[in-house]
C-alpha cells in the first residue's frame, strides 16, 4: 500500500501529500467498527486521508461525519477524497485541532487512529512524527474529547498496538469507561496479536473479543477476505 493513491471498490484515496497512508490496519477498524441503528452522527479524530470516513459511509448511507485533521496537507487531501467520493454530502471535513473546536453537538459514534508509538525514536519527517508519535495528542486529550462529545448513549472506536491499549483501558477504567469489545488482529494465526480495535463507553458493560488473522500462508484469510470484500478490488 505504497503508491500515490489507492483504489477501493467506490472511492479513491490520494495520498502524495500525506504523512500516514492506507494501512490495512485502519482498513480492518473502518470495516470492523460497528455501526448500530442508533448512529447517525459521527466524529472521525484525526482522519488523515478520510478513509475512515469514506469506508463508514459506503457501510450506511444513514449517517453524517465530521471528519477533523490537525495537518493541513492531509486536510486538503482528504478534502479532495471526500469531494471526489459519492459521499461527499455526508462527510465534513475540517482543518482544524480537535482539542481547539467548539462543536455545538454530541456524536453516536466517535473513531480515531490515534498517534501510538509514544517512546520509540523520532524519524526524520516532522508531520509523519507527529502522526505516529503521540507527540501533540495524548490518550489524556482523546479522553478528554470522548468526554465532551460522544453521546451517553454512544461509543467510540480506537486502533492501538496491545501495550498501548492496554494504558488506554487503565486510563478508561479509572474514570468509570470500559472497553465492553475488542477486535485482537494477527498477521498469522502463529503471530502474536499487534493491533486492538476497542470499543469503550461510559459505564458500558460488556467483555467481548473476537480475533481476526489477516494471512493465512500468502493469501488472505477467508474472514478477512469477507470483512474487507466490500472495499478491496481484488476481493
Amino acid at each position: 500500500m505504497s503508491n500515490n493513491y489507492f483504489q477501493f471498490k467506490q472511492f479513491l484515496i490520494r495520498q502524495d501529500k500525506t504523512a500516514m497512508r492506507v494501512s490495512t490496519d485502519a482498513c480492518i477498524q473502518g470495516a470492523w467498527t460497528p455501526i448500530g441503528s442508533g448512529v447517525k452522527q459521527v466524529l472521525d479524530i484525526g482522519t488523515g486521508t478520510g478513509l475512515l470516513s469514506l469506508m463508514l459511509a459506503q457501510r450506511n448511507a444513514d449517517i453524517l461525519i465530521d471528519a477533523i485533521e490537525l495537518d493541513a496537507h492531509a486536510a486538503g487531501e482528504a478534502l479532495d477524497n471526500v469531494a471526489a467520493s459519492p459521499f461527499s454530502e455526508r462527510i465534513n471535513v475540517t482543518e482544524d485541532d480537535v482539542r481547539d473546536l467548539v462543536l455545538n453537538k454530541q456524536y453516536d459514534l466517535i473513531v480515531c487512529n490515534p498517534p501510538f508509538f509514544r517512546d520509540s525514536l523520532l524519524g526524520p519527517q516532522a508531520n509523519r512524527n507527529t502522526a505516529r508519535h503521540a507527540l501533540s495528542f495524548s490518550y489524556a486529550d482523546m479522553f478528554e474529547t470522548l468526554q465532551k462529545y460522544l453521546s451517553p448513549e454512544g461509543y467510540a472506536s480506537i486502533l492501538l498496538p496491545p501495550v498501548e491499549h492496554e494504558k488506554w483501558e487503565e486510563m478508561l477504567q479509572v474514570n468509570g469507561w470500559n472497553v465492553f469489545h475488542r477486535l485482537h488482529v494477527r498477521p498469522r494465526s502463529n503471530n502474536e496479536v499487534n493491533r486492538v480495535v476497542g470499543l469503550c463507553s461510559n459505564g458500558g458493560k460488556g467483555n467481548e473479543v473476537e480475533e481476526l488473522v489477516i494471512y493465512e500462508d500468502k493469501n488472505y484469510t477467508p474472514q478477512f477476505s469477507a470483512l474487507l470484500q466490500p472495499f478491496y478490488l481484488k476481493l
